[in-house]
């Protein structure tokens, strides 16, 4: 719309506007309302819908100052047509000042109105100073699980390949068809939860905690460095998939008899958030606390979200992962019902087979897995996407859509070629269907990379459910640390369609984990992302590798970055502060708040 034609309309509007003061004020407003569509697309019905932009795009040439914006406000500096102003939020008359009513009688009286698009002439600003966002590192590894509860053993027996899944002895399950389990045999709370809560609460809140200390023990916060912590800024995000089954069960079986006999705890300790409550209630971290429940992406979510915290500012530490303790009677019969189970009883250690072509179902196991910062930081979380097959309760999408687009948004964040990334540690279950589906997608977005290197920890533990991704995070992040990825244990006969090259065999390998740039990082999938973790100039590190994790309906990517040696550079807990820099940085020195390094001015 030329500026004439802008002038003619104009005109014509005032004259509608005289004549409409013969009519009643509902009137005049249905009539004002219906004439400006007419204006090049409506100005009063965009004001309504996008507001301010759309009055922009319908006139190029207005631009409002800053004395504008600064002066009365959005709605008042909008109300130019008449007494009885439309408002932004609806038709409610908006008060004006006395230079508003002035052009208002303007318009009125037939004269143009001429908007100013000259800007004020700006004082002088503050330097704006440019803010990095704010890095997160891992630097605290606990874990229960069925083999072995510190994080070197736990990965040790994975390089060698010992099975964790064995018969199941915590109940009789002579009746069911499936009777193996990864089930956690020798376990103690010992020195770690208080005796009269080891009584009362389910298991997996007891694995929780214990895991979550034993994270803070690894991270080296001892009693003095938690009592220098702000724990307003301190916060736990620790999920599970079902929660406190056997605590539940044993309420109803009590209710059989009477509601007398119930536990006062059986409601409190059954729900999903109450192990990160009590964890936090036992350190006294008031930070951010509660729980996710995604099935098999429970510990990818918990850990993404502490992540974000962080990064947002809300928080300087948490702690974050999964637990999850469903060996039951009503644990196992639910999966047994849905068919999802295997059932090589006479042979357990060879149940759990990923991708091999006699699988017949996945194998349950138990445990906990918690990460958190500390001294030694053994790794960085870069971020992470979520995605939704929206297809299926438990099968992934036919085509892999929502795996292929999880780990496509997860790298394309992160800032990193798919054919970077040359090992992954995959979801898979040993399910028939699941596991060649997810080879397919993850082929998709890695299959360039002639060296990439693809195994399953659930070969050895069984499938974890809400703890997978945080005990198989824990998995990955040893990888990076020792140079070492482990075997694949019975995988005889790979399934039709599979490489063999791509998949680790029976015994642990030594891989270079790479990548062509300076950097040194875990992509770890439910499903997967990779990115850069530092960038000091004197760091020479080319590390890069992958964890999937995922179920049916939801993927999560979780990006993990480990964090090298380098001298002259160090940390202190206390009140986390960085006591020396590298000699890159000579008028700099870094604070460490809570899990991430920050550039702060001597």
């Amino acid at each position: 719309m030329s500026v004439a034609s802008e002038k003619n309309n104009i005109s014509k509007s005032s004259h509608n506007l005289q004549c409409s003061k013969r009519l009643s004020r509902s009137a005049r407003r249905k009539k004002l309302v219906a004439q400006s569509s007419n204006y090049g697309g409506g100005l009063v019905s965009s004001l309504y819908g996008s507001g301010i932009h759309n009055l922009m795009n319908f006139c190029p040439s207005f631009e409002p100052c800053q004395e504008c914006y600064n002066s009365v406000g959005l709605s008042s500096s909008l109300a130019l047509f008449g007494e009885n102003a439309f408002s932004l939020f609806g038709s409610k008359a908006v008060p004006m000042t006395r230079k508003q009513r002035k052009l208002s009688k303007a318009a009125h009286s037939g004269k143009t109105v001429a908007v100013s698009v000259q800007s004020v002439k700006e004082g002088p600003t503050t330097k704006r100073h440019f803010t990095k966002k704010r890095r997160v590192v891992v630097t605290g590894l606990g874990v229960v699980s069925p083999l072995g509860h510190d994080a070197d053993e736990y990965y040790t027996n994975l390089l060698e390949g010992t099975s964790g899944v064995s018969q199941i002895e915590a109940f009789d399950c002579t009746e069911f068809p499936t009777r193996i389990a990864g089930e956690i045999k020798s376990f103690s709370t010992k020195g770690w939860v208080e005796p009269k809560l080891s009584k009362r609460a389910d298991k997996f809140m007891l694995y929780l905690l214990t895991a979550g200390k034993k994270a803070l023990a690894d991270g080296g916060i001892t009693e003095d460095v938690m009592a220098e912590l702000d724990k307003a800024k301190c916060g736990v995000i620790i999920g599970s998939a079902l929660g406190g089954m056997k605590v539940f069960n044993d309420a109803i079986e009590a209710l059989r008899e009477s509601y007398r006999k119930m536990s006062p705890f059986c409601v409190p300790f059954a729900t999903t958030n109450m192990g990160s409550a009590i964890l936090a209630m036992e350190l006294g971290w008031m930070g951010p606390n509660y729980s996710i429940s995604t099935a098999c992406a429970t510990s990818n979510f918990c850990i993404l979200n502490a992540t974000n915290h962080i990064i947002r500012g809300e928080t300087d530490m948490m702690l974050c992962g999964g637990s999850d303790a469903a060996i039951i009677p009503i644990g196992l019969g639910g999966f047994v019902a849905c068919r999802a189970l295997s059932q090589r009883n006479e042979d357990p250690t060879k149940a759990s087979r990923p991708w091999d072509m006699n699988r017949d179902g996945f194998v349950m196991g138990e445990g906990a897995g918690v990460l958190r910062r500390g001294a030694t930081i053994y790794a960085e979380v870069l971020g992470g996407s979520f995605t939704c097959d929206a297809y299926h309760m438990t099968e992934p999408h036919p085509d892999g859509t929502g795996i292929v687009l999880c780990i496509e948004k997860a790298l394309a964040q992160s800032g990193v070629a798919r054919e970077d990334v040359n090992y992954i540690n995959a979801h898979a279950t040993s399910t028939p269907s699941d596991d060649l589906k997810e080879y397919e997608a993850i082929i998709r977005c890695f299959g360039q990379n002639t060296e990439l290197r693809m195994n399953s920890t659930k070969s050895m533990i069984g499938h974890l459910l809400g703890a997978a991704g945080a005990v198989e995070a824990i998995a990955t992040v040893k990888a990076i640390q020792t140079g070492w990825i482990h075997p694949n244990i019975n995988l005889e006969h790979p399934d039709e369609g599979l490489d063999a090259n791509i998949l680790v065999g029976p015994k642990k390998e030594r891989l270079d984990i790479m990548v062509k740039i300076n950097s040194d990082l875990v992509i770890y999938l439910q499903y997967c992302k990779v990115k850069p973790i530092l960038d000091f100039p004197s760091l020479k590190v080319e590390k890069w590798c992958a964890s999937l994790k995922g179920t049916g309906e939801l993927h999560k990517a979780v990006v993990l970055g480990i964090r090298p040696k380098a001298r002259g550079l160090h940390t202190a807990v206390g009140k986390g502060r960085g006591r020396d820099i590298d000699k890159g940085f000579p008028r700099a020195k870094r604070a460490m708040t809570g899990t991430q390094w920050q550039e702060v001015d001597d």
